[in-house]
């Protein structure tokens, strides 16, 4: 007795396509002949099979494949072009039990998403990911391919390409192969039933990989292209068995998988709660009391050359702010240089949350040289308060602007200390009540910048009281 066979479409793709729209809800948008197809129908078999659809997250950049979303019954993410091995990095690493599948063509996956491949292989990240060769950029036209063979002619390509000129076709599986963390790399095609056959095989291996997240499983697979290849599907078999096999070798590369075990990655904890405890804000303890009411929010700018100690000036009185109670932002803004170029940046004291860590308009500026105090001195608000260092000479400041001409770098080397001159600053800066900071507020700020440094710690709080003894004798 023969048993009745029921073939119809698999669980892991919709029966019916409504997202795509049109007159014909249960066909694709693919071409006749286009191996897509074929491929979607192998990925939903293995889903259902493996019993992992509900489990799974497929990931569709640009391409021909980019509207996968209308097809399959699973969850589904568009990526940006080239991006999808970064965004399903994310989804594996945030969504522990997700089976992560990308599906990318060569224009995709070997060209803009080149580095994200590696470096997603390289990590060993857990994703099934399937690549579609079919050597031309199929979605826009049929041009020319990092896959493109050598003399294969496409609209970027009219004479065939040429190695001196565009260089060779890429091997994808061959370069990851050269990778230590992927755990499974085959090379197959669906050009015929045959071929279709085992490319069904590798499809369920990947998956099965990632069902037991045993980590990263690359599959490519040569696939017709009779539209931008200008061929029939006969012609079209023929062109992938005879000349792209000849190119790329089908076969498989690595399967690692029996050896493999489940990668369990550590829990993120991003709970308040934990965050407090880390940062010791659970403890609740009492901040040093300055000695002027405060006035709601003082916004600070920061400025000179790197290595001047503008950025470690803006945290110590960042740090002071949070130890007399305030709500702080500290905002860097520095170039690549490790000494010289340019530096400032932005502190925001405040009884009130920080929307912005921001300064447009500041209350206080301090500026260690020419360039910064020309920089923003415009910037300074109305009432507001600038403390430069007196080797820029005279300089013009608007009216309704304090300008107060500092000897820091002076004082700071008849103490035998010149790196500490931004410490003569603050200790002026004490003195005008503009932050109001009571002292112990800044010597907390001070002791926390240098709680690994207690000798430094000391010549800085010295300094600190020769900047401030400075300021009352002479302001």
């Amino acid at each position: 007795m023969t048993r009745e066979k029921i073939i119809g479409r698999p669980k892991g793709l919709y029966p019916e396509f409504p997202r795509k729209g049109g007159a014909a809800p249960t066909a694709t948008h693919y071409c006749p002949g286009c191996g897509h197809g074929v491929i979607h129908k192998l990925i939903g078999e293995a889903l259902e099979q493996l019993g992992i659809q509900d489990r799974a997250v497929a990931i569709s950049p640009v391409g021909c494949a980019v509207f996968a979303y209308y097809y399959f019954d699973t969850g589904n993410i568009q990526s940006p072009h080239g991006r999808a091995q970064a965004v399903g990095t994310g989804i594996s690493r945030a969504e522990d039990d997700a089976i992560v599948l990308s599906y990318q063509g060569d224009g995709d996956l070997a060209s803009i998403g080149l580095a994200e491949t590696l470096h997603a292989a390289n990590r060993g990240e857990k994703m099934a990911v399937f690549f579609v060769n079919n050597t031309v950029y199929g979605m826009t036209g049929g041009q020319m391919a990092p896959t493109t063979l050598i003399g294969e002619k496409t609209s970027t390509s009219p004479t065939g390409r040429d190695s001196r000129e565009s260089g060779f076709p890429i091997h994808m599986c061959e370069l990851i192969s050269t990778l230590q963390a992927p755990v499974f790399i085959e090379r197959v095609s669906v050009s015929d039933i045959a071929h279709i056959r085992k490319a069904k095989k590798a499809i369920f291996k990947a998956l099965e990989i990632q069902r037991d997240k045993k980590g990263y499983a690359f599959v490519e697979i040569l696939s017709p292209c009779p539209t931008n290849l200008k061929m029939n599907p006969v012609q079209n078999a023929e062109f992938v068995n005879e000349q792209m096999e000849k190119e790329f070798p089908l076969g498989n590369l690595r399967d690692r998988s029996a050896a493999a075990v489940s990668i369990v990655r550590s829990q993120s904890d991003y709970a308040k709660s934990t965050i407090d405890r880390l940062f010791h804000l659970e403890d609740g303890e009492k901040a040093p009391q300055q000695a002027d009411a405060f006035r709601g929010k003082v916004q600070i700018k920061i400025a000179g050359f790197g290595g001047q100690g503008v950025l470690s000036l803006g945290l110590i009185i960042a740090r002071s702010g949070v130890a007399a109670g305030r709500q702080v932002s500290w905002y860097p803004s520095y170039g690549p240089e490790q000494r010289g170029g340019t530096s400032n940046c932005a502190v925001i004291l405040s009884d009130e949350k920080i929307g912005s860590p921001i300064v447009y308009r500041s209350d206080v500026l301090v500026a260690f040289n020419r360039p910064s105090l020309e920089k923003f001195v415009q910037q300074v608000r109305e009432g507001g308060l600038i403390l430069y260092e007196s080797s820029i000479g005279a300089y013009p400041v608007p009216a309704g602007v304090r300008a107060i001409s500092v000897p820091a770098l002076q004082m700071a080397k008849e103490a035998g200390a010149a790196k500490a001159f931004n410490t003569v600053m603050l200790g002026v800066l004490m003195t005008q009540g503009d932050l109001s900071l009571a002292e112990p507020a800044i010597d907390s700020g001070l002791a926390e910048s240098f709680a690994d440094k207690p000798r430094i710690l000391e010549v800085n709080r010295q300094i600190l009281q020769l900047g401030a003894a400075w300021g009352r004798r002479n302001l």
